[in-house]
């Protein structure tokens, strides 16, 4: 049985794949360089088109699991990985913390200026209570 399995994370200042093909209980491994962030199509694109081309290492002796999953749960499961990663590249997830830090500031001020129109309503209240008492 072969599998192949490919890791894809990002080594500062590049986007590497890592292509791990086991093979009768032998494991092998390629490194891919991607540049940029990659999207689906171009790491579909650049297997597809070069694996026979890759370089992988010399085989080391892997230990091989023999546990056959169904393959609906082995979607669900990829699906749940794609998922995780969140929102695409670093500068995308770097606008969306600063997104939700100027909300929580804003929720914050809001309330605070709430409070105080609160207080400055019942004051006003307060005063004019005091006006048409006068003393008696």
């Amino acid at each position: 049985m072969i599998s192949v399995v490919l890791s894809v994370y990002f080594e500062d200042p590049f986007w590497v794949g890592v292509v791990e093909r086991t093979e009768g209980g032998r494991l092998s491994a390629c490194r891919i360089v991607f540049g940029a962030e990659p999207r689906d199509y171009e790491i579909y694109a650049k297997l597809s088109a070069g694996y026979y081309r890759l370089k992988f290492s010399p085989e080391i002796k892997a230990d091989v699991q023999k546990t056959v999953t169904n393959p609906k749960r082995r979607l669900r499961e990829a699906a749940r990985q794609t998922a995780a990663s969140g929102t695409g590249t670093k500068s995308q997830q770097a606008l969306q913390l600063m997104r939700e830090q100027n909300k929580t500031e804003r929720k914050k001020r809001t309330s605070e200026e709430r409070e105080e129109e609160a207080k400055r309503l019942f004051e006003l209240k307060r005063q004019k209570k005091k006006e048409k008492h006068r003393g008696r």
